[in-house]
């Protein structure tokens, strides 16, 4: 089918703001080290400059999806790629590390106000029957944005410095926004109140930022006492919101929507427990097969190459095969890598590694373009910002469910030691459990996949 000039270019946006999100983050994480003395900053210090876009990007991402039908999902976009890409050259021009985080910050405002929004200008402008294909592109450009970061971001910042990550992404910032200034088009006129639970709204951010807090204090008690906190303030957050006039999300999707419902119960239960396996591979790569960082990296590039390629071949299905169907076999797959992954040993083979990292990267593709495809067709035109914005949060906070259950087998079977000091028989033990309850974690996905429902065509 022909595509309009309209529709190829908020392809095209949607596609580069997918791909610069996980870009940054990813190729980010290998410049630290040089940032770090660059500026002689402290590690608690260097964590935040990772910490603030993940932190501003899941506080708003709620709010901006539900403002966003307000007030226009494109308008919402074009403002957020604009306010990306400045931020972004403000990084590159930072002349110390807080100023760097401050501007970590507000970038990851220009994403939240992306990420709430691109999957809901795909929707809207591309027929139904075309949705599973177009959502498998933009997907596949986050996994390739993973997938190339550490590699370009490792030799830009060996060729040219730190500084030219965030210059080169501001060049695709920049050329993102001309496009989306120039062809996007404006939204249909929205009518209805534009207010919002700003109670709610506040109640939101601060069980993120305690959430977040906890998760970092980790196995402290304060750090638990943070986690139960956030999670009070969630449910608190919950019942406001149902009784609101002008909420932050409609509590009734998750209470009549059965299908919106579990398919986003699905995605947080996906990245809850798949998001760490690449931080605990790669411990593995370099302790227990004395890989060097560049190489372990080539290894762990396999399986978002193989998302970013099976991504849009699953979405595009999804079309055609109801999504539940294909979703849950993608799950199955993850559960069957991550049960296989607990039994890594010192002896274990490259290829067999390699080779279930592909299984595992089929997975996610398998899931996660269908998933969201059924996100997206669960809601009515003027819910897309919301469901976006929820989407995009429930991958968020799953990512940081995966990190705390490491972080907290590794403070049992650790104590206060380095991962360099505990011998290689601890660590193997330590990674077998974490990804044991991974597997049991992502097993209780599959029946949420499947008894999701059909999505009516």
């Amino acid at each position: 089918m022909s595509w309009n000039k309209s529709q190829k270019s908020a392809l095209g946006i949607v596609a580069i703001t997918s791909f610069l999100g996980p870009f940054l983050i990813s190729s980010v994480n290998i410049a630290l080290p040089t940032i770090e003395k660059a500026f002689n900053m402290s590690a608690v210090s260097l964590s935040w400059i990772i910490t603030a876009f993940l932190l501003s990007s899941a506080i708003l991402l709620l709010p901006l999806g539900r403002w966003a039908d307000l007030a226009g999902v494109k308008k919402t976009f074009s403002y957020g790629v604009l306010v990306f890409t400045l931020t972004t050259l403000l990084c590159g021009l930072a002349p110390g590390g807080w100023f760097l985080i401050v501007s970590r910050f507000f970038q990851g405002i220009g994403g939240a106000m992306t990420m709430s929004t691109g999957p809901a200008i795909l929707v809207s402008i591309f027929p139904p029957q075309q949705r599973g294909r177009v959502i498998g592109i933009s997907v596949a450009s986050v996994y390739m944005g993973l997938a190339m970061g550490p590699f370009i971001g490792g030799v830009l910042t060996q060729q040219l410095g730190w500084r030219s990550i965030f210059f080169m992404s501001a060049a695709l910032g920049t050329i993102a926004s001309i496009i989306t200034f120039l062809y996007l088009g404006k939204d249909e006129s929205a009518s209805g109140s534009k207010k919002i639970s700003l109670k709610g709204s506040a109640i939101y951010a601060s069980a993120l930022v305690v959430m977040v807090m906890g998760s970092s204090s980790i196995p402290t008690l304060s750090g638990w006492l943070m986690l139960l906190g956030g999670f009070i303030l969630m449910v608190l957050f919950f019942v406001i919101e149902s009784r609101a006039l002008n909420p932050v999300v409609d509590t009734k999707l998750f209470i009549r929507n059965r299908l919106f419902a579990f398919s986003n119960l699905a995605a947080l239960i996906n990245y809850s427990a798949t998001f760490a396996v690449v931080f605990l591979l790669s411990l593995y790569l370099q302790k227990i097969k004395s890989l060097t960082p560049q190489q372990a990296g080539s290894v762990l590039l396999i399986q978002p190459l193989i998302m970013s390629f099976f991504s849009p071949i699953t979405g595009r299905l999804s079309d055609k095969i109801q999504p539940r169907y294909l979703a849950t076999a993608g799950m199955t797959l993850c559960t069957a890598g991550l049960f296989a992954f607990s039994f890594l040993d010192a002896n274990t083979s490259s290829s067999m590694i390699i080779g279930l990292l592909m299984i595992m990267g089929l997975g996610f593709a398998l899931f996660s373009s269908p998933n969201m495809n059924t996100i997206m067709s669960s809601v009515e035109k003027h819910q897309y910002g919301t469901a976006s914005g929820i989407s995009a949060t429930m991958r968020i906070v799953g990512q940081m469910i995966s990190m705390t259950i490491v972080t907290l087998f590794f403070a049992f079977y650790f104590g206060k030691s380095q991962v360099s000091e505990v011998s290689a028989t601890v660590f193997l033990k330590s990674a077998s459990v974490a990804f044991t309850v991974f597997a049991f974690i992502c097993a209780v996905g599959i029946w949420l996949s499947f008894s999701r429902g059909n999505i009516k065509r």
